[in-house]
């Protein structure tokens, strides 16, 4: 008994040493970690899009999480979405680390609002910053992003006017810009205007500024998530996606079934909204709307005659989606509209030159039944229908099925749509082909 109590006392002696141990080496461990001063690095390249929001927003927030020392933004951009650039300039201003921008060729446009943001700015000499000008160039546009570049500089203790004039023609300074031009710095303009706060050529010399010259930097990048995100994301290639989608869709509502058309537009849609959602700007929300909307129109391809409530409120519940998606009703009406006039004028060349096209032949049988050509069976048959009433037993869109003198045949319109149970007459018959037409009912 006296044998076990003394194993007892010497485990436990153990356990806490052990314990001991484990806990001094954390507690050494994040000392030197924070004695060596870890800098972080943030690239900011490329078209400024949602998803490059996300990335910048989790490169922050890890190096706060990890106590960093500071963070440099690597700035090289044309600029691009302004409600992207507003939400990290949000998170740059709420964040107690340390921010420097280092502007590696170019801050314009929304990339100039997110350096402004920064506690500090230093630029290389080949450096310009500025060009911030919105599209479209309306009063509204101009008065709200001059705002918020008027609003960060004051709290940065910048030149106000000059931010100002970064965005809006109307602002004159006396010996830096005329009214009607928009302002762009160099790196010596800005540091002589006290605009910004150095010039270095280098990474070294950025770290040299702070005073963190032996520091280890702490390289972050976006990972594969957030690269497919702001690729999706990307202005361009947002409204391609959702051209792809309603092209699709148009095709599947003019054409009887489901087909690659439709497969295809499915597929483009859900690439839209996996981008945004992979990127964590769209919500479960949008993905119920999305849902409901794509079982609503297929259940007007092939369970409903005709084009109703449920179609009309299958494409309502996809555009709600979309706007939510976007986030912004500007940006998602500019993209919304940008995507229609695509997949109309995509759908009427589509039909006006695709049936003449060698792939468009090899689905298509084109040769024609003549008698000469060793065929039997020939159109008289088929002519004896001319000029005879019947009713459309599915939708022609433009093409489906009728009954004529109590037969079915397969009919088309010369490319009206014709509801189902709607009266029809067989106005003429080329080749193996039976036009119809609407007959149109009085009242």
């Amino acid at each position: 008994m006296k044998l076990e109590n003394n194993l007892s006392k010497k485990c436990k002696i153990f356990i806490s040493v052990i314990t001991l141990f484990i806990s001094f080496s954390l507690i050494s461990l994040n000392t030197c970690a924070n004695e060596r001063g870890e800098v972080y690095l943030v690239t900011i390249k490329g078209t400024i899009d949602l998803g490059l929001s996300s990335y910048v927003k989790r490169a922050l927030e890890e190096a706060t999480i990890n106590k960093a020392k500071a963070v440099i933004l690597e700035i090289d951009t044309f600029g691009g979405r302004v409600d992207a650039a507003t939400q990290i300039r949000d998170k740059i201003m709420n964040l107690n680390v340390p921010i420097i921008a280092y502007v590696r060729n170019r801050a314009w446009s929304a990339g100039a609002l997110i350096a402004l943001s920064a506690e500090y700015i230093l630029m290389d000499k080949s450096a310009s910053i500025g060009a911030a000008e919105p599209r479209p160039a309306d009063e509204k546009n101009i008065s709200a992003l001059k705002a918020e570049f008027v609003s960060t500089a004051l709290s940065r203790r910048r030149s106000k006017d000059i931010a100002a004039a970064m965005v809006d023609k109307d602002i004159e300074i006396d010996g830096i810009i005329e009214k009607d031009k928009i302002l762009t710095l160099n790196a010596e303009q800005a540091l002589t205007l006290g605009f910004t706060d150095g010039i270095s050529s280098n990474l070294e010399e950025v770290l040299d500024f702070i005073n963190f010259k032996s520091a280890e930097v702490v390289y972050i990048y976006p990972n594969w998530a957030e690269n497919i995100s702001r690729f999706i994301t990307n202005p361009a290639v947002s409204p391609l996606l959702l051209s792809l989608g309603f092209l699709g869709l148009i095709i599947e509502f003019w054409t009887l079934g489901w087909g690659i058309a439709g497969s295809i537009g499915i597929i483009s849609l859900a690439l839209f909204f996996g981008g945004h959602i992979i990127g964590g700007l769209a919500g479960l929300e949008t993905i119920i709307l999305f849902v409901i909307g794509i079982l609503l129109i297929l259940a007007e391809i092939f369970f409903i005659p005709g084009f109703g409530l449920a179609g009309i409120s299958g494409i309502t519940a996809i555009l709600a989606s979309i706007f939510l998606t976007f986030g912004n009703i500007v940006q998602a009406t500019y993209s919304i509209l940008i995507a229609l006039i695509i997949s109309i004028v995509g759908f009427f060349l589509l039909i006006k030159f695709f049936p003449s096209t060698r792939t468009w032949r090899s689905f298509v049988l084109s040769t024609a039944q003549n008698k000469e050509l060793g065929y039997t069976v020939g159109t008289r048959d088929l002519e004896r229908f001319v000029g005879k009433k019947g009713i459309a037993i599915t939708p022609l869109r433009p093409s489906g099925i009728a009954e004529v003198n109590g037969k079915k045949l397969n009919v088309l319109t010369r490319g009206e749509y014709v509801e189902i149970n709607t009266k029809i007459k067989v106005i003429s018959v080329e080749a193996n082909k039976i036009v119809v037409e609407e007959i149109e009912t009085s009242n």
